[in-house]
């Protein structure tokens, strides 16, 4: 496909009006600035609605920033694992990728499996696996595979998609004989040294450092951004940032969000738009382990610890009538900025018992969470504490687009499947299984010429965080009645809602 992935951040126009426009009262909107909603909500509940920051507030350009992400992470593993210098050879085609799949470290694998466990798709190195081989390694197995670690690793970020590029073309290399590789590495070393590379890519700064330098270079401009926060926060509701990076970091990709400012430009203005920040959080541990909170001192970067001379915080939560008692964060009364104008105070670390009471919230129902990530941020925060979620995918607009050029093969599809259906048990190889089999096929690759569609879920799901512009801060999301499927063929056609135009 031709679309720019991922694509600008939207702004507002004649063709997308903002919701407080009289032309945003039409029944529809353009697909892509749509909110789409898997489980209802209504956001009158939400007293408080946070944002993680990279792929989410933050939209990277994966033509520069996955490239440069590949390019140091294969320099980390010459200098620092012993690999050879011809990796510095390696091309990247940041389209190649998707999020969704899982690693099979073990095997050398990449795999496309659907909500039931079923691997529809595999792949060793870039060679897809003949469909007998997949079907006895997976699906026909004694054993069901779980796809979790240690085994396996899941692409559920876009940060993810170069090091999983990477770990495909080492075990190509490593098929073909080696070619330098350091001796006795099996696929599992493989997938543990580009991982540890990665890491040493984020703890010595090398990627970030680039990104500071030159943010217009790696990050899409988001001028929709500041009014989205301003929206919620006039609407009464709490604004924070939970974000895994550390503030220096932070402080850089935010002001070019939110302030346009860069080099020695920068201040902390931005932090006005936020009733509370975060770094380092740490998830997704942060849903569930307890550590130190320490404030922030914007300034300097220093770090202030916030027991307030307490020499430690209860040993157990067995001590306390209430985990969240033993939390040292202030409260939400004393952590909020003065408005208009203040700004938030920065804290790192911490769990979200922290959080919470900074916020004043009593329950995670009354939380909505805007993340990319869909363990880390989505599925984690979700089952843990309950916060409602949005989860952001950039991919999307690319897949509507899809769904717009071949808007008819669902129909044809389902026409297909119920005839062949009908004749199955009768005719078994017949043109008709032939020609559904090769329209799904067609169907699949449109999307993405190796994978597909991959499919996941949150409570509501969109484009870009800049769609909220086009809904009220307090709508109430209403997701489709859940039916069995003899309840969808057993429909009329009247009662099925009418298609947007």
């Amino acid at each position: 496909m031709s679309a720019v992935f991922p694509p600008p951040p939207p702004l507002a126009s004649e063709a997308n009006p903002l919701w407080t426009d009289d032309a945003a009262e039409e029944p529809c909107m353009p697909p892509s600035r749509r909110i789409f909603c898997n489980r209802s909500l209504n956001m009158a509940a939400v007293r408080a609605v946070g944002f993680d920051m990279d792929y989410t507030l933050a939209q990277y350009k994966p033509e520069t920033f996955e490239v440069l992400a590949h390019d140091e992470t294969v320099k980390k593993l010459v200098s620092a694992f012993g690999y050879p210098k011809s990796l510095l050879d390696l091309e990247f085609d940041w389209r190649y990728m998707s999020r969704g799949l899982v690693i099979d470290k073990q095997r050398g694998n990449m795999l496309k499996v659907d909500r039931h466990k079923y691997v529809k798709l595999a792949y060793h190195g870039f060679s897809e696996l003949p469909r007998a081989a997949r079907l006895a390694t997976y699906n026909d197995a004694p054993q069901r595979h779980g796809y979790d670690e240690p085994a396996y690793a899941l692409i559920d970020t876009l940060f993810s998609l170069a090091e999983a590029h990477l770990f495909m073309q080492l075990v190509e290399l490593l098929d073909a004989g080696g070619s330098g590789l350091p001796l006795g590495k099996q696929y599992a070393d493989l997938y543990r040294d580009v991982r540890g590379a990665v890491d040493l890519c984020h703890r010595d700064g090398s990627i970030k450092r680039e990104v500071a330098a030159d943010p217009a270079r790696y990050i899409h401009a988001d001028p929709s951004l500041g009014p989205v926060l301003g929206a919620l926060r006039a609407s009464g509701k709490r604004v924070f940032l939970a974000t895994n990076s550390l503030w220096d970091y932070t402080h850089v990709v935010m002001n070019y969000l939110v302030e346009g400012r860069v080099g020695a430009a920068r201040s902390t203005s931005w932090l006005s738009r936020f009733d509370v920040v975060v770094t380092g959080c740490g998830k997704p541990r942060f849903f569930a382990e307890r550590k130190d909170l320490f404030e922030v001192h914007p300034p300097s970067g220093m770090l202030w610890n916030t027991e307030g001379g307490s020499p430690m915080v209860p040993i157990g939560e067995d001590d306390l009538p209430s985990a969240a008692l033993g939390s040292t964060a202030p409260s939400a009364r004393d952590v909020a900025p003065p408005r208009p104008g203040g700004e938030a105070r920065v804290f790192q670390g911490g769990s979200f018992h922290d959080l919470h009471k900074m916020l004043g919230v009593a329950a995670g129902s009354e939380v909505l969470y805007v993340g990319d990530h869909i363990y880390g941020d989505v599925l984690r925060s979700k089952k843990a504490l309950g916060w409602r979620t949005m989860l952001v995918i950039p991919e999307l607009e690319s897949e509507l687009q899809g769904l717009a050029e071949r808007g008819g093969d669902m129909a044809e599809l389902r026409r297909l499947r119920r005839m062949r259906d009908a004749v199955d048990d009768r005719l078994q190889r017949d043109r008709l299984r032939g020609l559904h089999q090769s329209l799904l096929q067609r169907h699949h690759e449109h999307f993405h010429p190796v994978w597909g569609q991959i499919e996941r879920f949150a409570c509501l799901y969109t484009s870009h965080v800049a769609n909220l512009m086009f809904y009220s801060p307090d709508k109430s999301y209403k997701a489709r009645p859940d039916t069995m499927c003899h309840e969808d063929e057993l429909a009329p056609a009247s009662e099925l809602p009418p298609p947007c135009p």
